[in-house]
């Protein structure tokens, strides 16, 4: 009787783990390694071998969901990408005077890197060969082929360098994959590389979650064409000299770009300054010692989340903003609804908006009140040179700290409590750069009234053969009104 009841039971367990493991879900089928032939560049050939990925990626081609993001909304096929010198017309003030001011649009997916440079005005692309380093997968191969030339050749040149069915390509697998085994890679070491060795560290010594960052960061970083003294261009570099792993601060990036001549790129028009540029740091503002970054998040765990297609579980690799993702990123950690998660999201970002409208206002005011000085200098009056000095010493600062999170294309989300910080700095030094050049101005007997006229339509309009639009001074939206 005793084994009967033993034999019983034990039907009984391997009767319920049959019918238990019949209920449960088919585990997700893990991704098998393929190897693929040295110098592949195309993706269709890679994306046979991992079909999955390719067809996420190949969806980087298309229109972002319209209406997820407040600050960021997307747009329909066919429609006109926004414009953040309409937008924003202080930028188009403070931008004069080179390509950015001509036309600033909002990106697109990565498949259309080359293609928005090529619809772009011609202005942006003067840099040559250089403003393809970010942009097309062929970059490393050609700066190692051409040298110096690569950085100072025309644009169109050096494009014409890469096989015609591939000159639109924007960045592909080999970017970022290593062909024989598909572990993560570093392709731009002539950039990122190089700029890991000025602040004395060594890429190929980094955790594996952190190259999870470190690839997007070949890409998502400020940089600065680096001129010589014909003003052609001569290198790429990043301004991280001085900086450390995890703090590249504002502060250090100024001070880069400020001592060094090279990386003074363009004249504005406004004041007559030769300045550098910033250009979409997400890597720096998120970097550095944000809540997100202490806790160990890299940048492929909310703009490639996990997906499940089929049995496979893959990265999403039609990398997007995690607003238009419907905010799965954000659930894998976060137990907060989708509603309140976004609500969230918006108030950090109006926030910094707010705060970056009011600051980029105050610095084009002092951008004018700069020009009367040097107009009036021009007429014979006496500017009090130390006055002067220490007024464009306060408006530089004040205006990449505006550049700079005007460029990020988070709006303070990476990393909310430093894009505050950096933009109330911001407003401080413009602040104090308009008191001083008062101060000049009033001791040379010259008036100013207490609004400065910034005849925004002046520097939206004209801004090049697609930007004619003649709007009278009325017209242009003002940002501070709404604020």
């Amino acid at each position: 009787m005793e084994k009967m009841v033993k034999f019983c039971c034990a039907l009984l367990f391997v009767v319920a783990l049959t019918i238990n493991a019949g209920c449960s879900p088919k585990k997700a089928e893990t991704v098998k390694t393929v190897e693929i032939a040295d110098g592949t560049v195309d993706p269709a050939v890679w994306g046979k071998a991992y079909p999955v990925e390719y067809d996420l990626w190949k969806k980087t081609g298309e229109p972002t969901p319209a209406g997820k993001s407040k600050y960021k909304p997307g747009h329909d096929v066919g429609e006109e990408l926004r414009d953040k010198l309409d937008e924003f017309p202080f930028l188009a003030l403070l931008y004069n005077g080179w390509g950015f001011g001509v036309e600033y649009r909002e990106p697109r997916g990565h498949q259309h890197m080359v293609s928005d440079q090529l619809e772009v005005d011609p202005a942006r692309i003067k840099a040559g060969g250089s403003c393809l380093t970010c942009k097309t997968p062929y970059a490393p191969a050609l700066q190692k082929k051409m040298g110096r030339d690569y950085f100072a050749k025309p644009y169109k040149e050096v494009l014409g360098q890469i096989p015609k069915e591939h000159q639109t390509l924007g960045v592909a697998c080999i970017d970022c994959h290593d062909n024989k085994d598909m572990s993560l890679k570093i392709s731009r070491d002539f950039t990122l590389g190089k700029a890991f060795q000025a602040m004395g560290g060594d890429v190929s010594k980094q955790t594996s979650q952190d190259t999870r960052s470190m690839v997007c960061a070949q890409c998502h970083v400020t940089y600065s064409v680096i001129k010589d003294p014909d003003m052609k261009s001569a290198d790429v570099t990043f301004p991280w000299a001085g900086s450390k792993w995890g703090n590249i601060t504002i502060e250090d990036i100024i001070g880069q770009l400020r001592k060094n001549p090279g990386t003074q790129e363009w004249t504005q028009s406004v004041t007559g300054f030769k300045l550098a540029f910033i250009r979409h740091p997400e890597f720096e503002l998120f970097s550095n010692n944000s809540v997100h970054w202490n806790a160990g998040v890299s940048c492929t765990d909310c703009h490639m989340p996990y997906t499940k297609v089929g049995t496979k579980k893959v990265s999403d690799h039609r990398i997007m903003s995690p607003l238009k993702n419907d905010l799965r990123a954000c659930q894998q950690c976060h137990a907060e609804s989708q509603e309140l998660l976004r609500k969230q999201v918006y108030d950090i970002q109006d926030r910094t908006m707010s705060l970056f409208i009011r600051s980029g206002t105050t610095t084009a005011t002092v951008a004018k009140l700069f020009e009367m000085a040097n107009r009036a200098k021009a007429e014979g009056k006496r500017i009090d040179p130390a006055l002067y000095n220490l007024a464009k010493n306060n408006y530089e600062e004040a205006f990449y700290r505006v550049v700079f999170i005007g460029a990020e294309n988070s709006v303070g989300f990476h990393n909310p409590t430093e894009a505050l910080r950096v933009l109330g700095d911001a407003s401080r030094f413009a602040g104090k750069a308009e008191g001083l050049l008062r101060q000049a101005l009033a001791t040379a007997g010259i008036a100013v009234p207490v609004k400065v006229d910034l005849e925004l339509a002046k520097y939206v309009n004209n801004r090049g053969s697609k930007k004619l639009m003649f709007k009278p001074q009325h017209e242009i939206k003002d940002p501070m009104a709404a604020k």
